[in-house]
C-alpha cells in the first residue's frame, strides 16, 4: 500500500479527533511530503541531529514534535522549534527547558512521560512521582504541561490494554486536580504495534511510523 492509502486506512480505524503524529525517524523529506500532501500536519522525530537537519531543509508548514529520549545538553536545539516535546523524563530536563525557554522569552509545551510498567531500562516517571513533578512545574513561568505520554513493553493485547487503561485513569485523575501550568489536553500513547489497543482505552494522540510509511530500514 502507498503512504496515502495507509493514512486513509489509519483514519478509518481511529476516532476523527485523534491526533496522528507521524513518526518520521529515518524517513526522507520526500516521504514526509507525501504524508503531508495526504493531510498529515504533525510529525515526530526521535533524534535531535536528524530533527535539526529536517527542520532546516523542510519548507512545509509542519507541526514538529520531539518524541524520543532527550538529553539536557540537547535542549537548546529543540526549544522554539517544536509544538510539543513528548518525552519529559526528569526534573533536570524540565529545569533545562525552563532555562532555555526563559532565555528566548517563549513558552514550551511538554508531555510528562510515564513509565507505567516500571521497566528499569525505560525512561519516564513512575506513577507515584507525578505529583512531585507537577508541583515542580507550578513554580515555572515558561513551561506548560499539556498531558502525558507513555511507551509500553511488548506485551499481549490484554496486557497492553491494562497498562493503557491505567495511564488513562491517571490522566483523568490529574485533570480533576487543576495544577498550575498543567492541563491534561493530550494523552500520547499508542504506536504502530499497539495503537488500536490505545484507542480502545481512550488515547487522543498516537505516534505511528510503520503504519504510515511501511517497514523501517533499521540499518540507517
Amino acid at each position: 500500500m502507498t503512504i496515502e492509502e495507509n493514512i486513509c486506512a489509519l483514519r478509518n480505524e481511529i476516532p476523527k479527533d485523534t491526533v496522528i503524529v507521524a513518526a518520521s525517524k529515518t524517513r526522507t523529506l520526500e516521504e514526509i511530503e507525501k504524508a503531508y500532501n495526504a493531510g498529515l500536519r504533525d510529525f515526530g522525530e526521535n533524534k535531535v541531529q536528524e530533527f535539526v537537519e529536517k527542520y532546516e531543509k523542510c519548507n512545509l508548514d509542519i507541526n514538529w514534535h520531539f518524541i524520543g529520549h532527550l538529553q539536557s545538553n540537547k535542549v537548546k536545539y529543540l526549544v522554539g522549534k517544536n509544538v510539543l516535546i513528548h518525552s519529559i523524563d526528569s526534573i533536570a530536563l524540565l529545569n533545562e527547558i525552563e532555562k532555555k525557554s526563559q532565555a528566548l522569552g517563549i513558552e514550551t509545551n511538554v508531555l510528562i512521560q510515564v513509565n507505567i510498567a516500571k521497566e528499569q531500562r525505560k525512561y519516564g516517571f513512575y506513577e507515584e512521582e507525578l505529583k512531585e513533578v507537577l508541583k515542580t512545574v507550578e513554580g515555572f513561568t515558561n513551561i506548560k504541561v499539556k498531558g502525558l505520554m507513555t511507551i509500553l513493553p511488548i506485551e499481549s493485547h490484554e496486557e497492553n490494554r491494562k497498562y493503557f487503561r491505567k495511564v488513562k485513569d491517571i490522566f483523568d485523575e490529574i485533570k480533576d486536580i487543576n495544577y498550575i501550568n498543567s492541563e491534561m489536553k493530550y494523552l500520547s500513547m499508542g504506536m504502530s504495534s499497539d495503537y488500536i489497543d490505545a484507542v480502545k482505552e481512550g488515547t487522543n494522540m498516537i505516534r505511528v511510523g510503520e503504519a504510515i510509511f511501511g517497514k523501517r530500514n533499521y540499518n540507517i
